[in-house]
């Protein structure tokens, strides 16, 4: 589940193995680069950690943010 912290919301993936967390991080690309909005992100082997804010509302929680965290859920859950 995403949980707001520091005007941020925030998420982390873990998954079978290296290739399955790279996957997954390409497909949020792809989509991220749909939407013009991209997140602050880190991947360490199996695992993915997501940071979701606007620069350009003062580094806060916007609309663009929740709906790119829908996005990548359903990317997650398929």
């Amino acid at each position: 589940m995403w949980k707001e912290e520091n005007n941020k919301l925030e998420r982390s993936f873990e998954f079978k193995d290296f290739v399955e967390a790279f996957t997954f991080m390409t497909k949020v690309a792809f989509v991220a680069e749909k939407n013009g909005h991209h997140p602050n992100w880190s991947n360490a082997y199996n695992k993915v950690d997501i940071q979701l804010f606007t620069h350009d509302a003062n580094d806060s929680i916007t609309e663009k943010d929740i709906k790119l965290s829908k996005e990548i859920d359903k990317i997650f859950n398929n």
